[in-house]
């Protein structure tokens, strides 16, 4: 009985210290794992669907407005930019926001990029949202220093702002981003209520006590 019973010990004894060690293992593998994630920087994963998708949108595009559009292409974080004709920013900006395929109406961003080594330096990025499908795209073209490009205001009324913005200096020989003035001449506000413009509408002053001699002045509250 005795002998059976240090055998029921020991293998309960031996199950609990096999747990523990199982335990203690496990927690060491997901330190490690936590860690070894943890460190690995942020990348956004890809997605072959939206990529395809967005692939066939551009060739669509492309053969709807084959007059403008030059080149289409997927970046690796599934973003699709259309690379355009100068003259084609108003028809291809209008075709985004109307179609019903697109329905690109809202213009989050316009920028422009100076890169000195092109025959055309400055490159003009339309950044555009779609609500309707929750979907970007980038829209491109390009210019020199002496050449004009349609404004986008007619298509975007957002577009004013940031048309206003960016100009090109001549001195510097680059395209520089100065803050909007809005400048306005100094006026002389006056607070007074209309009533008290009037003399019979101002309520009169209380004229100061006559002091008879001895008298002591009145005390101030």
């Amino acid at each position: 009985m005795a002998a059976s019973l240090v055998r029921l010990v020991r293998g309960g004894l031996g199950r609990s210290l096999n747990i523990s060690r199982s335990s203690c293992l496990l927690q060491q593998q997901i330190r490690a794992q936590s860690s070894s994630t943890e460190s690995r920087p942020t990348v956004r994963p890809k997605d072959g669907v939206a990529h395809n998708q967005l692939a066939a949108f551009g060739e669509y595009v492309a053969e709807m407005m084959p007059k403008y559009v030059q080149q289409v292409q997927v970046t690796c974080y599934n973003e699709l930019e259309v690379m355009i004709h100068p003259d084609g920013v108003i028809p291809v900006l209008t075709f985004m926001r109307d179609h019903t395929n697109a329905q690109f109406r809202n213009m989050i961003d316009l920028t422009a990029v100076d890169i000195p080594t092109r025959q055309n330096r400055f490159e003009i990025v339309y950044n555009l949202l779609s609500l309707r499908f929750n979907s970007r795209i980038r829209v491109k073209t390009y210019t020199d220093e002496l050449t004009p490009v349609d404004s986008a205001v007619p298509v975007h009324m957002a577009a004013n702002w940031y048309e206003r913005e960016v100009r090109y200096d001549d001195e510097l020989k680059r395209v520089v981003a100065e803050p909007v003035e809005l400048s306005q001449e100094f006026r002389k506000f006056d607070l007074n209520t209309p009533w008290e413009v009037f003399p019979a509408y101002r309520e009169p002053k209380e004229a100061p006590p006559k002091l008879e001699a001895g008298d002591a002045p009145p005390e101030k509250k």
